[in-house]
Parts: structure tokens; C-alpha cells; sequence
């Protein structure tokens, strides 16, 4: 485990709240909302042995900078690399290029990764009397990814309440657990989220493949809205009904 770049306030604040800042679209948008709701964004990146870490920490580390972040805390949970089981930790497994239209769990996903990433959250949080842990998680997400369904975070906010100190209060937010991924654009366009310095492809650190699921999911979110996304990208395919 690492603190290579957490440093420490002594502002007081009335709110704040802890962001799992992945360096993706979602996590950008859901500490774009927080800053919205009026907290101050203690944000937590994770890497857990991904293809794209080295991207995905480069791109939280601007953003947290972009957002004003009192803190910034990156964590290695390599145990999740050693679990493996993933397409995005396994190098033996390929990153399959994306099926928008099963409803099967896809090879990227990350053995109960949420929990994990949860349970450090709201130690941070706790630890820093952050009232709120925010994450991206969205629609999209829990059809494919059980960790990421509106029954999960209701589920770990009780083990919360339950397992912290009597006097701690920690919500569990999920702003677009009910939202799609164009949704979450066009919310993030509103609030100008610096989408350049966001990064979702799952097996490259640039350019960005366009095919893999997360790529596709992004791609059609922009084109949903007719904005280009601004990362580069090998190849932009059309994946809206034309």
C-alpha cells in the first residue's frame, strides 16, 4: 500500500465528502456533482493491477487538481490483480471487444472490486469526517456487474451505519445508479467536467482502442449528445441508430 501524494488540511469545512476518483467519465461527473452539491472532495484512486493504471492514475491526479480536491490518497490493492478472474488484471485473458447487447456478466469484471473499493472509501472518509462517499456507478453498469446494483450500496450503507463509530454518519452515493451513460455526459457537459483528462478504455493507454466496452459505452454516450468526446481514440465506430 502507498501514500505517495496524500497530503492533509487543517481547513475546517462544513462538508465533505470522499470521491472515488478512477480517472473515468463517471467518477470525473460524480466528483463534478459533489463540488455541485457544495462538498469538499477528498478523492481516493485506486490501482489494482488494471492494463490502463498508469493512465488512470495520471488522469485522477489532474482532475483531483481540476476539482480543487482538499486531498488526494492513491491506494494499491494489488491483492485484486492476485485474485485475478478479470480480463482487466489477467493478462492471460483478452479484453473482449464490446457486446452492447448482452446481459451476460462481461470478462472485465473485478470480483466484488466495489466492496473493496467501498470499504476503503469510508475508512478514509471516517477518518476525515467526510459525511458522504461518492461513486460513479450507473445503470449501464449493473446489468452487466453485480457490485454495481442499487441493492448493493443500499445494502453496504447499512453495514456502514453498523460497522463505524456510533457518532459517524456516512451516506453511500450513487448519483446515477439509475442513469445512463449519456445521462452521465450530458450532466458532466452541463457541469464542464474536463472530459480530456478522463480515461475509460480498459486495454490501452493511448490511444484509447474505441471497441472495448467501456470505450463503446463512452463513445455512444457522446454521440447520443452530439459532442465529440475529446480523448484520441484508434478508431471512433458509430454505435448510435442511424
Amino acid at each position: 500500500m502507498t501514500d505517495d501524494t496524500h497530503t492533509t488540511t487543517d481547513e475546517p469545512s462544513e462538508k465533505r465528502a470522499v470521491v472515488l476518483l478512477s480517472g473515468g467519465m463517471d467518477s470525473a461527473t460524480a466528483a463534478a456533482v459533489a463540488r455541485d452539491r457544495g462538498y469538499e472532495i477528498y478523492a481516493l484512486h485506486t490501482s489494482y493491477g488494471q492494463r490502463t493504471e498508469d493512465r488512470e492514475l495520471e488522469c485522477a491526479r489532474r482532475l483531483a487538481e481540476e476539482f480543487d480536491a482538499a486531498d488526494f490518497l492513491r491506494l494499491e490493492t494489488d491483492h485484486l490483480a492476485a485474485i485475478g478472474a478479470s480480463s482487466l488484471t489477467d493478462e492471460e485473458m483478452a479484453v473482449e471487444d464490446a457486446d452492447m447487447e448482452s446481459d451476460e456478466i462481461p470478462t472485465s469484471y473485478v470480483p466484488f472490486r466495489n466492496a473493496n473499493l467501498l470499504a476503503m472509501a469510508v475508512s478514509y472518509a471516517e477518518a476525515n469526517d467526510c459525511g458522504a462517499v461518492f461513486i460513479g456507478a450507473h445503470s449501464e453498469d449493473f446489468s452487466g456487474y453485480p457490485d454495481c446494483r442499487p441493492a448493493f450500496f443500499e445494502a453496504f450503507e447499512d453495514v456502514v451505519d453498523v460497522g463505524t463509530k456510533p457518532e459517524t454518519e456516512i451516506s453511500i452515493e450513487a448519483p446515477f445508479v439509475e442513469w445512463s451513460k449519456t445521462d452521465i455526459a450530458e450532466r458532466g457537459v452541463e457541469l464542464e467536467v474536463p472530459y480530456e483528462h478522463t480515461w475509460s478504455c480498459y486495454r490501452e493507454n493511448e490511444p484509447a482502442c474505441g471497441t472495448c466496452d467501456a470505450c463503446a459505452f463512452r463513445l455512444q454516450a457522446f454521440q447520443n449528445i452530439g459532442v465529440r468526446d475529446p480523448i484520441e481514440y484508434a478508431e471512433r465506430p458509430s454505435y448510435t441508430d442511424e
